[in-house]
């Protein structure tokens, strides 16, 4: 009997391995299938009844034809503005513009910028526009824009020109502008994958920055080498330095501001720039609560097929920001570390190794934990009774970018969700209609593309919806760079963003 039970057990063994790997294999030879895979032929279909919100709401179309509108505000007149970023994944490149609203839907030009987009978020504050300029040629600004177009730099030299821009404008009581700059690199170590993205090959010395002192562990990552035309070069990188420098354990990285992974705090008064916290990812959201707490969006790791140090299956983040703390990038997912069990190895890749000797400090709990590769951006926070769900933050999940961000086998995201903060509980306010998820130009209809950013009016009453527009990946033929395999091209569709108004039916 003993031998019979140790033959079973033995067997049952085998067998849950035999399954384990099957399914990693299955997981690897299935093609992605997200929200990104679509066929998109132009015009853009635009229909609210399309689109699903709870009982006693109702959504229109205020403006179409948008091209990559990324932020929005409001003047103390009420008058709605809006935000072109001029520059979107895909290396697509455009005018960045403030655009005033008309009640007809008609835009209007405020001001326009030069090419280094993306514009990605809008603040006004007694006459003045507050824009995050991304960077993507000269780094990062922070940009004052007078009602008649005028523009001055506040703050410029960010490092924030790579995939994860500068975030926000959030503003204080005092009219201080919060902002974020996100990281170069996914997980800490610069890689093939970030030529891809375009902005290596532009800037070859460029790294992340960490925004206090630190100390290695030293390990290193090879990978084929981008910057040269010999396809079987390679390089080895570490973590903090440039593609193709390797790290010895122990090494020291000092800290710098500005740094990258980090919120900020500009006086527009005085000039002066003030670190909040550190340890983020790609903070692109900010937003304060009706009890003035700062929170903040945080799209977590990708799991790229050719980059160093990918990372499998780490939701986005919703952060409650305390100052002078370090929030776990790039070796942790909320508390827990990258390299505990087995909940972050990659499919056929190798479990995350700690880039950190030592932690600046055990990263606090998250708010909520969003779906991976929903890629949460903008929100606001509701503050009226009558429009509902008081003090509940509501998220814009732009939606997965597979497979460039990392493969999924179902669109995640392209959708506005509400998140209780007390609690972290999630839930849908407003979704495409269908048996699946995803955008329009995928499951069909007239619905939403991929919501980005999310402001209520001044009376509360009216939650406003910025939707990016089209964006596939893969329809047109594969792109072959002249030191890379094929890869899926991402493309943005210029004229298809739309803005969405919301509002309770008081009837």
């Amino acid at each position: 009997m003993t031998i019979r039970r140790l033959s079973h057990l033995a067997l049952s063994t085998v067998g849950v391995i035999v399954c384990a790997l099957l399914m990693t294999r299955c997981y690897e030879w299935r093609g992605p299938s997200g929200g990104s895979q679509a066929t998109f032929t132009p015009p853009r279909a635009v229909n609210p009844a399309d689109i699903a919100l709870p009982e006693g709401y109702r959504i229109e179309a205020v403006a179409t034809g948008l091209t990559f509108p990324t932020g929005i505000d409001f003047d103390e007149d009420g008058q709605v503005y809006v935000l072109e970023a001029g520059y979107s994944y895909g290396e697509a490149w455009d005018t960045p513009r403030l655009l005033r609203i008309e009640a007809t839907g008609k835009p209007t030009v405020i001001a326009t910028g030069d090419n280094n987009g993306p514009w990605t978020g809008l603040a006004y504050h007694e006459g003045v526009f507050y824009v995050v300029e991304g960077g993507t040629l000269r780094g990062g600004r922070i940009l004052k824009v007078t009602r008649d177009g005028g523009i001055q730099s506040l703050i410029s030299d960010l490092p924030s020109m790579g995939p994860h821009p500068a975030g926000g404008p959030a503003l204080d009581p005092n009219g201080n502008v919060y902002f974020s700059v996100g990281t170069l690199s996914n997980a800490g170590v610069i890689g093939e994958d970030d030529a891809q993205f375009g902005w290596l090959p532009r800037f070859p010395h460029a790294h992340d920055i960490p925004c206090q002192t630190i100390h290695l562990t030293g390990e290193n990552f090879t990978s084929a080498n981008p910057l040269t035309p010999d396809e079987h070069d390679t390089a080895t990188t570490g973590a903090f330095v440039p593609f193709g420098t390797s790290t010895e354990r122990g090494q020291i990285i000092q800290g710098q501001i500005p740094c990258n992974g980090a919120v900020f705090r500009l006086s527009p008064k005085d000039g002066r720039l003030e670190l909040i916290a550190w340890g983020f990812r790609s903070a692109f959201g900010l937003a304060f609560s009706p009890d003035r707490r700062l929170y903040l969006t945080d799209n977590s790791y990708d799991n790229r097929h050719r980059g160093n140090r990918s990372v499998h299956g780490t939701g986005d983040l919703l952060w409650a920001v305390e100052p002078k703390t370090w929030y776990g990038w790039p070796d942790f997912h909320g508390q827990r570390p990258l390299d505990l069990g087995d909940f972050f190895i990659p499919p056929g890749k190798q479990r995350p190794p700690r880039l950190l000797l030592d932690p600046p400090n055990v990263p606090p709990p998250p708010a909520a934990v969003l779906d991976a590769h929903a890629s949460a951006t903008g929100f606001d926070f509701s503050r009226s009774a009558l429009f509902g769900y008081p003090g509940e933050a509501f998220i814009t999940l732009f939606g997965d970018q597979s497979p460039t961000s990392g493969k999924v086998l179902s669109p995640v995201g392209f959708k506005v969700v509400r998140v209780n903060v007390e609690t972290g509980r999630i839930e849908e306010f407003a979704v495409n209609r269908g048996q699946t998820n995803g955008p329009a130009s995928r499951i069909g209809g007239g619905g939403l593309e991929r919501p980005i950013a999310a402001r209520f009016d001044a009376t509360g009453l009216v939650l406003y919806v910025v939707d990016f527009g089209v964006m596939t990946v893969g329809q047109s033929k594969k792109l072959r760079g002249p030191y890379s395999e094929p890869h899926e091209p991402t493309e943005p569709r210029r004229g298809t963003g739309v803005l969405w108004r919301i509002s309770r039916d008081m009837r």
